[in-house]
């Protein structure tokens, strides 16, 4: 007895000393780390990478860019049962331990003596936050070492929530998530708020191994971790064993959530995004810079829907011109005739599409069956852009077609919405209608379906992606703030922005500032001129000039109003040719266009320049604001993470010329300079805009411009039912560019219709049947709720009766007389009895 007591003894000095040398051992330890580590207060000055982002004028997220997507979040906004389900995975004692867990450290080093490998950590999540801020990862006992010394040094510095909340916002969890607000995002969709328990401990679990425990590539895995995680909950008193039992048998409804837009608007996001590198002194991807764009959130959507709506109008009229692919579906399971349950209505058209749908996205709501996968699975690879989603025909019946869409979700496409598929042929002709739906669709044909119809009648249509392209430009004509910009289609189908890089001849579109710089040289909405066949025939040209106009109609002596309505070409150039080619140069400067591109030549009359849509709305917005020349921009302010702001664009001031301005020659305005002793940005001085146009030249082009839409080319715009619209549509030679550019006082926009390799758009696409629809669709949504604005009549206009076919004053007994508009220096004189109507011999001729 007396040898156990003295036995005991030893062991227990022996186990004291062990103690006392290992604490020894860890002070000295830490005495001797301690000073070589990064100050542990560094971590209250933390930076996390953030994303740039790019907003509308209203706060619609736009786009994303960077490498990694972290949204940070307060420890607040932490859902109390997400903190439970980490704790119950990572670190239980995680609210009782000073940062390092014993029982762990003992555990992991009888773990590496056992097995001679290391096979957890024993790190604390404090622990694990001074690894993710200040160390590498590489497993080695020095860093171990290091870990326990910070973690010691954090636990000092900050509360568990705080450490808690660095821990959460910083862990990389897969997919370029990082932090659990973004995993939330990324692989649900929604905030980590709206997750469900099974939810929240999927994420929980992926702190461990992000790769290995995917819930998107390794969902088997993935579910494993989940369970093991609600098991722990539930041992921990965290969740009850009916909840536990009621998660584990949740399937798994992860898959991968791109960052989501909520306003279309890509080719605006590249262009913000590459302006922001040259004004603000920061990495813009990683500092958390948010842009505000001068973009309209619902005039953007209305523009990008108008557009594409537009195209496909374009393209039924032109046939159809296949499936994508076909499959073959002899061993493939019957899929059967969708049931109406089975059946998905459109989405809601209110909504923007994703820019770049995934053809391989399965429903939240409902896991793909074995059956409809293996369909899915043979067209998967086929990309499908903005509105358009893969599918492919399992069935048909003699004037329906049912298809399976690449999310699973069957649908029936009806004959109205199948009709329109005429074969294309070659050089623009199409084959026979179709009787049934046999005669355009084979059973295994991948092809293309839109939504279209209301939200309580949507439904499915044939579709294809348009080879025709399009932009439009929206801005404020009293700003020059760019409203709305598509470029294309689709940004991901194409990433050349066709609104700012085409230069495309502009057609008629162009006349209005011709007829411009006739009314500053004399000539009067009344002036009589000539529409008949001209010759020119020069040494400089291989073969004589024979203009024409589009309906080879010549309508002889005609009002230069009419001509203008009418788009009539042979008058262009007769006024053209009258005013001189320097004196029209001298205008197109006053709209700021730039005319040294320009040929010096007569056929600038019929819109022989090249301009992109933005340079011409640019210049149309002139017309619209009364005589004042405005430079677009795009860029409201910049911001940030914090909300400071980095730069700002100047206000817009009207000035009377001569004033000063500055440069215009760049998209985007001056920057702001200085910041006030409180640190807050000082207003950048204003930009003028200075009056080019007399203001009575600009009341007389709007009056002439307003017929064109009232009684001209342009008079499909009428449907509207607005008295304030103004505008003129634009083709070029044999249709292969066609344009509108049109205005109200509030809203400038010009549309463009082409193929990016000049082509012919086919007989009668002019820009009054390919642009003019978009233009309408655009402003009838971009207007809503808009006051219909009429400038008033200036003091120096005058209302006089004229004789319309000689275009003098009308003599009081004249029956026919119709009242026209003048400048009160410039009014005609009174017809008389006796002349032959008052024409000179070079108007008639």
């Amino acid at each position: 007895m007396h040898l156990t007591a003295s036995w005991i003894r030893a062991l227990a000095l022996l186990a004291l000393a062990a103690i006392t040398g290992a604490l020894l051992i860890l002070a000295a330890c830490y005495l001797y780390l301690a000073p070589q580590l990064p100050a542990a207060v560094a971590i209250r000055e933390v930076e996390y990478q953030i994303p740039l982002r790019i907003y509308t004028a209203d706060g619609k997220l736009i786009a994303e860019y960077g490498e990694k997507r972290r949204e940070p979040i307060t420890y607040d906004e932490i859902p109390p049962l997400f903190v439970k389900a980490v704790l119950a995975a990572e670190d239980e004692r995680f609210f009782e331990h000073p940062g390092v867990d014993p029982k762990g450290l003992l555990r992991a080093a009888l773990e590496l003596v056992r097995y001679q490998e290391i096979r957890s950590g024993g790190s604390t999540i404090t622990m694990q936050v001074a690894r993710n801020f200040f160390l590498d990862r590489e497993q080695r006992f020095l860093r171990k070492f290091n870990e326990i010394v910070l973690a010691i040094q954090i636990e000092r510095i900050l509360s568990k929530e705080e450490i808690l909340e660095l821990y959460l916002n910083k862990i990389y969890l897969g997919h370029r998530a990082y932090g659990a607000e973004a995993a939330a995002q990324v692989y649900y969709g929604k905030p980590i708020g709206e997750l469900t328990l099974p939810q929240l401990a999927m994420i929980a679990g992926l702190p461990k191994a992000p790769s290995a425990y995917n819930p998107i590539t390794n969902p088997e895995r993935a579910r494993l971790r989940r369970n093991w995680i609600l098991f722990r909950m539930e041992e921990t008193g965290a969740i009850s064993q009916e909840q536990m039992e009621t998660a584990r048998q949740a399937p798994v409804t992860a898959r991968y959530h791109a960052a989501s837009p909520e306003v279309e608007g890509a080719y605006m996001g590249e262009i913000a995004r590459i302006a922001a590198q040259d004004l603000v002194d920061k990495d813009v991807y990683t500092e958390g810079v948010r842009i505000y764009t001068t973009l309209d959130s619902e005039r953007q959507n209305a523009a990008v829907t108008a557009l594409r709506q537009g195209l496909h109008d374009y393209d039924e009229r032109h046939g159809y011109r296949g499936p994508l692919a076909h499959i073959g579906t002899d061993d493939l399971p019957d899929p059967g005739w969708p049931r109406p349950q089975d059946t998905e209505a459109a989405p809601d058209q209110d909504q923007p599409e994703p820019e770049l749908a995934k053809a391989t996205e399965p429903d939240d709501s409902d896991e793909l069956d074995d059956d409809r996968a293996a369909w899915v699975e043979r067209f998967s690879d086929q990309p499908a852009y903005g509105p358009l989603h893969t599918a492919v025909v399992t069935a048909l019946r003699e004037r329906q077609a049912a298809v399976l869409l690449a999310d699973g979700n069957q649908a029936v496409l009806e004959w109205d919405d199948l009709k329109w598929a005429r074969p294309a042929l070659n050089k623009g002709y199409m084959g026979e209608a179709p009787n049934r739906a046999g005669d355009v669709l084979k059973v295994g044909d991948v092809i293309y379906v839109r939504p279209v119809g209301d939200n309580q009648d949507a439904r499915w249509r044939l579709a294809q992606l348009p080879r025709a392209q399009s932009a439009i430009v929206s801005l404020d004509p009293d700003t020059g703030a760019v409203q709305a910009l598509q470029g294309g289609y689709s940004f991901y189908a194409s990433k050349f922005n066709r609104a700012t890089q085409a230069r495309r001849q502009v057609g008629s579109a162009f006349k209005p500032f011709v007829y411009t710089a006739a009314l500053e040289n004399g000539f009067t909405p009344a002036t009589i001129i000539n529409d008949a066949p001209v010759v020119f025939d020069s040494s400089e040209l291989d073969e004589a000039w024979r203009p024409t106009g589009a309906s080879e109609r010549f309508y002889g002596p005609t009002r230069l109003r009419e001509a203008l309505y009418r788009s009539l070409n042979l008058v262009s150039i007769r006024i053209l040719r009258q005013v001189g080619i320097g004196q029209t140069m001298n205008t197109l400067n006053h709209f700021g266009l730039p005319t040294e591109r320009f040929q010096r030549d007569l056929s600038l009359a019929l819109g022989s320049a090249s301009l992109t849509p933005l340079e011409l709305a640019g210049a149309y917005a002139i017309f619209a604001n009364g005589g004042y020349r405005v430079t677009p921009y795009f860029l409201e302010r910049i911001e940030d993470k914090n909300g400071k702001v980095l730069w700002k664009a100047p206000r817009v001031e009207k000035c009377e010329a001569p004033c000063a301005v500055v440069d215009d020659g760049d998209a985007v305005a001056e920057s702001t300079p200085d910041l006030d002793e409180d640190g807050k940005p000082i207003q950048p001085p204003p930009v003028k805009a200075p009056r080019v146009e007399d203001e009575n030249i600009i009341w007389l082009m709007n009056s002439i411009l307003h017929d064109v839409v009232e009684r001209g080319t342009g008079r499909d715009a009428r449907r509207l039912g607005r008295g304030d619209l103004h505008g003129k549509t634009g083709t070029t030679n044999d249709q292969v560019d066609a344009w509108f550019s049109g205005f109200s006082p509030a809203l400038v926009a010009t549309v463009w219709v082409g193929f990016d390799s000049p082509a012919t758009l086919g007989w009668g696409e002019y820009g009054g049947r390919a642009a003019l629809p978009i233009w309408i669709d655009y402003m009838g949504k971009a207007l809503d709720g808009v006051e219909e604005r009429y400038p008033p009549q200036p003091p120096g206009i005058v209302s006089v009766r004229i004789d319309p076919e000689s275009g003098l004053q009308a003599r009081p007994d004249n029956p026919n007389a119709i009242f026209e508009y003048f400048r009160e220096d410039n009014v005609p004189e009174l017809e008389s009895p006796h002349s032959n109507d008052g024409r000179t011999p070079e108007q008639i001729f």
